[in-house]
């Protein structure tokens, strides 16, 4: 259902209001350089500082631009159970393909609340949900054993695994089996993950280097994981300066330098340092995408 190269879509700003028309040459930019899916509104498309209107808009963009070519998986999550369902319920009627549903952040939810939180949201809307277990951002971590609880709900069909703990996707694959869809939230542990069975990435790298994250997960899902590798290398050091700041800010910065859109990002965010540009800059030659 949902495999190989995701991008999570930043949202460009211009003048501080979304750029509809960069944001929707993104979407065909992807397509045409080979992403398998999109997913607006994210954290990488700065859900956080989106307005309700704001966000339900981008979501009919992506759907409107990808015309049915490629997935879209809107993000759809918050923090209040009922405002996760109110989203959900817009993209499925602008027409998603499925919903991507961050765990609750700050208000810290136990193993049973996150259960009973995808469970509701679940029942409330009938459409593909995965998971986003993402404990760094959002403080709870969905146990092996909770994920196995919510496996078993209709409808959610997978996990975005963010948890940077490798072992996660072979006890999952364990406990709950192999059809429950695991997607990488680790673009430098994505090679690793892909090889221990997950089914491709949700990626950041992939808002500026598309057509080579395509590639590579494509050679992983022939088991070339030898000509997979060589990509990974030679994406390592972006992966790893697109996070020396808080994303997107680096990301942001990297698409404007390929003409893409504003560098723009919404407070509390801020733009990146000089010396993390020129970082970003660097991995951006070495993997061949800027002269």
């Amino acid at each position: 259902m949902f495999k190989g190269s995701l991008v999570a879509l930043i949202t460009p700003f211009r003048n501080g209001k979304v750029d509809e028309k960069a944001f929707q040459g993104l979407v065909e930019w992807h397509i045409q350089e080979g992403t398998h899916g999109l997913v607006p509104c994210g954290t990488t498309g700065e859900s956080p500082t989106l307005s309700h209107d704001e966000h339900k808009r981008v979501v009919e963009l992506c759907i409107e631009a990808a015309r049915g070519r490629v997935p879209v998986i809107a993000g759809t999550g918050s923090n209040s159970t009922d405002e996760a369902i109110d989203l959900t319920r817009h993209a499925k009627k602008a027409g998603a393909d499925g919903a991507l549903i961050v765990t609750p952040y700050y208000n810290k939810p136990t193993q049973e609340g996150l259960f009973q939180h995808f469970k509701a949201i679940a029942e409330a809307v009938d459409i593909p949900i995965l998971v986003y277990n993402i404990p760094g951002r959002s403080v709870v971590d969905v146990s092996v054993e909770t994920m196995a609880r919510i496996a078993k709900v209709k409808n959610i069909v997978g996990v975005k695994e963010s948890t940077g703990d490798l072992s996660r996707i072979t006890k999952h694959r364990l406990q709950i089996g192999e059809k429950f869809i695991q997607l990488s939230g680790e673009d430098y542990l994505a090679l690793s993950q892909m090889a221990a069975g997950a089914d491709g990435c949700i990626s950041v790298t992939a808002n500026i280097a598309p057509r080579q994250l395509s590639q590579m997960h494509v050679l992983c899902q022939k088991g070339d994981f030898a000509g997979a590798r060589a990509i990974h290398e030679r994406l390592a050091p972006l992966h790893e300066a697109l996070f020396v700041e808080t994303s997107p800010g680096p990301v942001k910065f990297g698409a404007s330098l390929l003409g893409k859109c504003a560098g723009d990002i919404r407070l509390p965010l801020v733009e990146p340092t000089a010396a993390t540009r020129e970082r970003v800059r660097a991995a951006m030659i070495h993997a061949g995408l800027l002269n």
